[in-house]
Order: structure tokens, then C-alpha cells, then sequence
């Protein structure tokens, strides 16, 4: 494609939701994992007590952050984001930190979000089991060739599993919380077992455990993972590149927030039980139910309870979680390529990198 067909390739707000905000999104898969883990230390009453605080705390947390980020790109509407408010209120030195720390985030995010997503593929399929770092390496290079087609048609292979994801997890909260009404939601499948506190844990005094809780939060802003995206990739918005960027941010804070709470709420009504070692930590009858005992995600013991009697809706739930886990590395695959062509242009990264592909990429 030549140059002066860029503003095909640009996105509309439909298509710009799944592809910069399926990591935000992704989220939901495993903050609730982080919270009650945390909680589950002390034992089963702290995070039965607790959890839900922590959540609205995390809440309040990514509500700030979400309208700060809508400010952000209509007063930084270039696409260097953090690296750009930072360069200009504080220096290029501030400005270059924050850029080497996103440019390293980015890699992460596809490290960690394939890694999990395959993880969760190895539940579902067996024959993945034992082979998940080559599998890995085989999605990484498929996300790469899809994005090496040009912003929109990944895009569009995008947007699909992120709707089917968001559509399948708010539907699950929806059908939970009516079971509940009606007094007919089972409990998880951890319920029957008792979460003891891990040695060390059994007695904490105040200030130990206002530490306690402030790691269980610091653990749940993982929920917060990806909310930069949409402010480093405004240029790829179709115009008003702004506004559109703002609508696509305030969208996503609502359908995250929205999940997030569904799920710590749903765990707590199906009294679900997480433990860090769940071998020592998980009794029944007072005894260790021992390293035979397979512990699935908080999302996996919601998705049994809720669909209790509907294997269908359980294999859904779990599909879709391990699709999105792996898309979400599509938002580093969108991001880092922008922030780095800035980064070219201001003279930190080899000229080349700010010139486009004949692709657009």
C-alpha cells in the first residue's frame, strides 16, 4: 500500500476497542486470581471479608486512571503517551525512562499473556500439555505475520474473539446473579474445603495485616494492565482521533470495571476458595487434600458454578478466557511499533524504525 492510502487503515471506534483494549480486558482472567491469593495467606475468612473492598479500591484506582488517560490524548494527541507528558513536563531524561519502561512492558505483555493463554489451551486440550514453549513461539509468530498485514486486519480478526469474551463473561455475571436472586446458584467446587493460613500467617497483628491488604491491592491493580494502550496509539484512530480516542477509553474502564466487580461478586457468592499452595493450604476434614488436587482459576470455579448442569457454558467461558489471554499481546504488537517510531523521530532509536512499512505497519 502507498503512503497516501494511511487513512484506510485507520480504525473506527469498533475495531480500535478490541485491538487496544483486549489487554485491559484480559485482565479480568486473572485479577481476581491475584486478590484472593493474597487474601488466602491468612485464610479463608480475611478474603471472604475483604475481597470486595480491595475490588472497589482497585475500581477507584482504574476510574482515575481512565478519565486522567481521556485528558491525556486530547492534550497529547501525537501517540507517544506517557513518554510524551513526560518529556514535556518533567525533561527527556524523565521522558526516556518512561519510554525504556513501556518499550519493556510491551515485551512483557506478550510474554506473559501467550504464556498464559497457552496454559490455559493446555487445560482444554491435552495434547498441548508438555509442548506449551514451542506452541508459544508458534502464536507469537502467527500474531506477528497478522499484524505485518497492516493495523486493520488484525483488526478485524480481533475484534470478534474480544466481543465473544466480553459478551460470554458479562452474560456468565448476568445468569450467576439471577440464579442467586431466585436461590438456586450452587457453591464453587472449592467451597467444601477450608483455606487455612500458610505458616507465618495464622496471627497477624494490625500492622501486619494493613500490609497484608495493601498487597492484595497492589496485586489486583494487575487489573489496570493496559489502560496506556489507547493513549500510545491515538494516531491508528480514525478522525477525531481525540474524541474517538476518549470514547474508546471511557468503553473499556466501564466493560472492565464492569466484569471485575462481577467476578470478585461472584466469587464471593459461590464461596470460592484460592490458595497459593493449595496442596497444604486446602484441608478436607481437616486434613491437606494433597499435591493430587487440581486447582483451577477463579474464573474456572465461577464458571462451574454458575453453569452448573451446562458443560457447553463452562467450555465457552474457558475458550474465550484463553483466546483473549493470547490476543491481548496484540495490544504490544499495536503499541511498541508506535512509541518506537517516536522514539526514532526524536533521534533515541535508529532512524529507520520511524518510517512505515510498505504495509503501513
Amino acid at each position: 500500500m502507498r503512503s497516501d492510502k494511511l487513512h484506510e487503515t485507520l480504525l473506527p471506534k469498533r475495531l480500535a476497542l478490541p485491538v487496544f483494549a483486549s489487554d485491559a480486558l484480559s485482565s479480568v482472567a486473572y485479577a481476581p486470581d491475584e486478590i484472593l491469593l493474597t487474601l488466602g495467606l491468612a485464610g479463608g475468612a480475611l478474603a471472604m471479608t475483604h475481597s470486595w473492598k480491595i475490588a472497589l479500591a482497585v475500581v477507584f484506582v482504574m476510574a482515575v486512571v481512565v478519565a486522567s488517560y481521556r485528558q491525556n490524548v486530547r492534550a497529547y494527541p501525537s501517540g507517544g503517551g506517557d513518554y510524551e507528558v513526560a518529556t514535556v513536563n518533567l525533561g527527556p531524561r524523565a521522558g526516556l525512562t518512561v519510554a525504556s519502561a513501556l518499550l519493556v512492558d510491551y515485551v512483557l505483555t506478550v510474554a506473559v499473556s501467550i504464556s498464559s493463554g497457552v496454559q490455559n489451551a493446555a487445560n482444554a486440550f491435552g495434547f498441548v500439555r508438555g509442548h506449551e514453549a514451542p506452541v508459544a513461539v508458534v502464536v507469537v509468530v502467527l500474531l506477528t505475520a497478522m499484524n505485518l498485514r497492516g493495523v486493520r486486519e488484525s483488526g478485524k480478526a480481533f475484534a470478534i474473539p474480544t466481543y465473544l469474551f466480553m459478551v460470554t463473561i458479562i452474560g456468565m455475571a448476568l445468569v450467576g446473579f439471577v440464579r442467586q436472586s431466585l436461590g438456586r446458584l450452587p457453591e464453587a467446587e472449592s467451597a467444601s474445603l477450608t483455606l487455612a493460613p500458610e505458616e507465618g500467617y495464622e496471627a497477624l497483628g494490625s500492622l501486619a495485616l494493613a500490609f497484608l491488604l495493601l498487597r492484595a491491592f497492589s496485586s489486583g491493580c494487575a487489573a489496570l494492565t493496559g489502560v496506556e494502550a489507547i493513549s500510545n496509539g491515538v494516531p491508528a484512530f480514525q478522525k477525531p482521533k481525540s474524541r474517538n480516542a476518549a470514547t474508546t477509553l471511557l468503553l473499556m474502564g466501564a466493560i472492565s470495571i464492569t466484569m471485575l466487580i462481577s467476578m470478585v461478586t461472584l466469587a464471593r457468592m459461590t464461596n470460592v476458595h484460592f490458595a497459593e499452595d493449595p496442596a497444604v493450604q486446602l484441608l478436607r476434614d481437616g486434613v491437606p487434600v494433597g499435591e493430587d488436587y487440581v486447582q483451577d482459576t477463579v474464573m474456572g470455579q465461577v464458571a462451574k458454578a454458575v453453569f452448573d448442569g451446562f458443560g457447553p457454558g463452562v467450555v465457552l467461558v474457558s475458550i474465550v478466557t484463553g483466546l483473549i489471554l493470547v490476543l491481548a499481546a496484540n495490544t504490544a504488537f499495536n503499541g511498541f511499533p508506535v512509541l518506537g517510531s517516536i522514539l526514532a523521530r526524536d533521534g533515541f532509536l535508529p532512524r529507520q524504525l520511524h518510517t512505515r512499512g510498505d504495509r503501513l505497519a
